[in-house]
C-alpha cells in the first residue's frame, strides 16, 4: 500500500467516526482489539512526558448504573456500550511532586542529577508560564489536558479497526467520583475524574455526512 492510499483510508475512518448514541448490546470488541485501543492510550504524548493519567475499563454493570444516574450524557452508551472507559487524571503534577520525580527518574529513566538540574525549569513552567500553582483545580486542569490526547488517539485507533466511539463530559464530577471512590477506583486522592468514552458497535447505519468547516475557514498560514 502506498503512503496516499494510506492516507485515504486514515481519512475515510475520520468520516466514518461519529459521536454514537447507542450501541448494539450483542456485538462485543474483542479482547485483542480492545487491548490495541488502550496501548494508543498508553503510547500518547503528554506534556514534559508526565503521563499523568489511568484508564478505569468499567465492565461491572450494578457500577454502570450507579454511574448513569450522574452521567446524563451517556444515558444510551452505558447500558449498551461493549467497553465504557472512565479517564482519571492525576491530581499530584507539581514540580517538585513524588509522582513526577518518579515519573522522570525511574520511567524516563533520567538521570536523579539531571531532574535536579532541570526541576528549577519545571518549576517556571508550571508557576509562571502557565500559572498553573494558582489553584488545585488549575493543576488539575492541565493533567486532564493531557488525558485527551489519549482520549483522541484511542477514538482515532477505534474508528481505523472499525469500532465505534463517543467522548463523553456530561456528568457530575462530585458525584461519579465519589461513586468511584467507593468502590475503591479512585486511589488515595491521587486522581479526579477527566472524561469518559464509551467503545462498541453502532446501531445506527445511516447517518448524515460529517459537517465541519473549511479548512479555509479554520488555517491561517503565517509566512
Amino acid at each position: 500500500m502506498n503512503k496516499e492510499q494510506r492516507k485515504q483510508e486514515i481519512l475515510q475512518a475520520y468520516e466514518a467516526r461519529h459521536a454514537t448514541k447507542a450501541f448494539d448490546p450483542e456485538q462485543k470488541i474483542s479482547e485483542d482489539d480492545f487491548e490495541f485501543i488502550l496501548e494508543t492510550g498508553r503510547l500518547s504524548p503528554s506534556s514534559v512526558g508526565s503521563e499523568p493519567w489511568k484508564f478505569l475499563v468499567i465492565q461491572n454493570q450494578e457500577l454502570r448504573e450507579q454511574l448513569r444516574e450522574f452521567t446524563w450524557g451517556a444515558q444510551g452508551q452505558l447500558p449498551t456500550a461493549s467497553h465504557f472507559v472512565v479517564i482519571l487524571a492525576r491530581n499530584d503534577v507539581r514540580y517538585d511532586s513524588a509522582y513526577l520525580r518518579d515519573q522522570m527518574i525511574e520511567v524516563k529513566q533520567m538521570p536523579a542529577e539531571m531532574f535536579e538540574t532541570i526541576l528549577p525549569r519545571y518549576k517556571e513552567f508550571q508557576e509562571r508560564d502557565l500559572n498553573l500553582l494558582e489553584s488545585e483545580r488549575a493543576l488539575f486542569d492541565w493533567a486532564s489536558k493531557q488525558t485527551y490526547i489519549a482520549l483522541g488517539n484511542m477514538m482515532t485507533a477505534a474508528a481505523e479497526i472499525g469500532i465505534d466511539s463517543c467522548p463523553i463530559e456530561g456528568f457530575q464530577k462530585e458525584a461519579v467520583e465519589q461513586i468511584l471512590s467507593n468502590a475503591g477506583l479512585m486511589g488515595n486522592g491521587e486522581y479526579g475524574v477527566s472524561v469518559m468514552a464509551a467503545f462498541g458497535y453502532r446501531t445506527e447505519k445511516e447517518l448524515r455526512p460529517k459537517a465541519r468547516r473549511g479548512l479555509d475557514e479554520i488555517v491561517q498560514w503565517v509566512k
